[in-house]
């Protein structure tokens, strides 16, 4: 009689245990619906009140699936700059993976001022207390270096560098190949570089395009990366805006959130929204 009831319990547990490809799929289903709702839990964050306005234009949940960024990963955020990405990239990963910010080789930046200097090269000391003070991140969780001063054991550790609307800075100021190569050494040997970037028509004049007016081809983005030892991985439109020409003369800071007319205009801006943007994921090249 026992064996009997026990055959009958084993029974009703296999007609009602799911088959282990479907608690797989399961478990894969939720993992991705979790990892959307953490991120969209730090979006959400009271800290961001004053970032938030601008989620529309920069799709961050879209931009960090598309660089296939994950909580446990290592990600380095390249000139962090106000920290509107840092503010959503140091809460995510901290848990269980680590940020780190990275700016560029002082000692190839030339500065107007030696006030200028001083703050910068100061930056990486002064870096984690203001990224905590923006998350509440603990500050010694949070790791700054110069591209040119990543400790060894750092090296060749990093599984994403992310670069935001700030590579028509590193053109114009003569330093993109040192640093790409910098950053190229950072990478794990699978690393990417994931890159947002205003962005120039396809022929769009030299003057247009060049990264004085904060524009660069997309064209000329691939070519950079391919030089430094990248080779593309895909592109997406996800921060696409065609409303954007990208032929003001006053660059792209005309544009959200800068408006550089101030009131001159301003409704006509703001109909535009933020500037076209590429958004590329590149690999490290063997």
């Amino acid at each position: 009689m026992k064996n009997k009831l026990f055959l009958i319990g084993m029974a009703g547990a296999i007609l009602t245990t799911p088959t282990m490809s479907a608690m797989a799929k399961h478990h894969e289903d939720g993992g991705a619906e979790s990892h959307q709702r953490d991120l969209k839990s730090v979006l959400a964050d009271d800290r961001r009140a004053g970032d938030n306005a601008r989620d529309k234009y920069r799709k961050p949940i879209e931009t960090l699936k598309f660089f296939q960024i994950k909580p446990s990963q290592t990600v380095a955020e390249y000139g962090p700059g106000g920290g509107w990405y840092t503010r959503i990239l140091l809460p995510y990963v901290s848990g269980s993976g680590k940020y780190v910010a990275i700016n560029g080789d002082s000692s190839i930046i030339k500065f107007s001022t030696r006030a200028r200097e001083a703050r910068f090269k100061s930056w990486p000391e002064r870096f984690p207390e203001t990224a905590s003070g923006w998350t509440g991140v603990d500050a010694d969780k949070i790791s700054a270096f110069e591209s040119d001063e990543l400790p060894d054991e750092m090296k060749g550790k990093i599984d994403r560098i992310v670069i935001f609307r700030s590579l028509h800075g590193l053109l114009n100021g003569n330093r993109a190949d040192a640093e790409l190569r910098s950053m190229r050494e950072m990478l794990a040997d699978d690393g990417m570089i994931g890159v947002v970037q205003h962005r120039a028509k396809a022929d769009a004049s030299y003057a247009m395009s060049n990264g004085t007016k904060g524009y660069l081809k997309q064209s000329s983005v691939v070519a950079l990366f391919e030089l430094n030892g990248f080779e593309l991985v895909g592109s997406s439109e996800i921060n696409a805006n065609p409303k954007d020409t990208a032929n003001y003369e006053g660059g792209v800071w005309t544009l959200p959130p800068i408006l550089r007319k101030g009131d001159e205009d301003k409704a006509k801006y703001q109909a535009i929204g933020e500037s076209d943007r590429m958004t590329l994921l590149f690999r490290k090249r063997a």
